[in-house]
């Protein structure tokens, strides 16, 4: 019985051994054993910086940036709950080329409503990272801004700012439909004037936000770049 059950335990420690080094392969990072001028093709690279077109160019896509906004809402808390009466018919957001997406491939602007707690930081920042440029972000809610009524909580972020570029702030608590719609007015006003460089503010102080988001984040078990 006892050269049995010693059987069954090696045969068990092998067949672990064998998952995590199938686990292993799995999750090895995506440019592991690529020549170095190919490396800039895949996710874990540094990201570098997107200069705007020049002249009549950059004016007319900035025009058409602003007229198709697709939206991916972060609700962390009571803010979301503003974002529903914008898509009825009393308010309409269609009617400004604002559009609901599911997923951070298919967005260009990532509204967060609510306050952001140390936990939901770090999806706060993969979902801002995964998506596609140009991006912006709006800040619904006194939350977002100062923490609002958390302000002085142990698990809160005071100042979203600190991990992410945010474009406009929308005040309030919560903020009326009304007020969302003025905010994201005011976002296509500062595409179209050139204003919204919140990706490239990203990319040229990224050590700097990486340093802030790793003092709120202990278990950081992601890559750096998560393009």
């Amino acid at each position: 019985m006892k050269e049995s059950n010693m059987d069954g335990l090696q045969t068990t420690a092998t067949e672990t051994e064998q998952q995590l080094e199938d686990m292993a392969k799995e999750m090895r990072l995506a440019n592991d054993g690529l020549l170095e001028q190919d490396k800039g093709y895949f996710c874990d690279v540094r990201p570098h910086r997107v200069e705007p077109y020049k002249g009549i160019m950059e004016s007319f896509a900035n025009w058409a940036r602003s007229q198709s906004l697709w939206i991916l809402g972060f609700g962390t808390g009571c803010g979301a709950i503003e974002l529903r009466p914008l898509m009825t018919s009393r308010f309409d957001m269609y009617r400004y080329g604002i559009q609901a997406r599911p997923t951070p491939r298919q967005s260009c602007v990532f509204i967060i409503g609510g306050y952001a707690s140390v936990k939901t930081l770090k999806r706060i920042v993969r979902s801002y990272e995964q998506m596609q440029g140009p991006k912006f972000v709006l800040g619904l809610g006194s939350c977002t801004v100062n923490g609002g009524m958390y302000w002085d909580s142990y698990n809160t972020i005071n100042r979203i700012d600190q991990y992410i570029p945010v474009d406009v702030y929308i005040a309030g608590c919560m903020p009326r439909p009304e007020a969302l719609l003025g905010g994201f007015i005011k976002l296509k006003q500062m595409i179209r004037e050139g204003k919204c460089e919140g990706m490239n503010k990203y990319i040229d102080d990224f050590d700097w936000y990486k340093a802030n988001q790793k003092q709120i984040i202990h278990d950081w078990n992601m890559p750096d770049y998560n393009w």
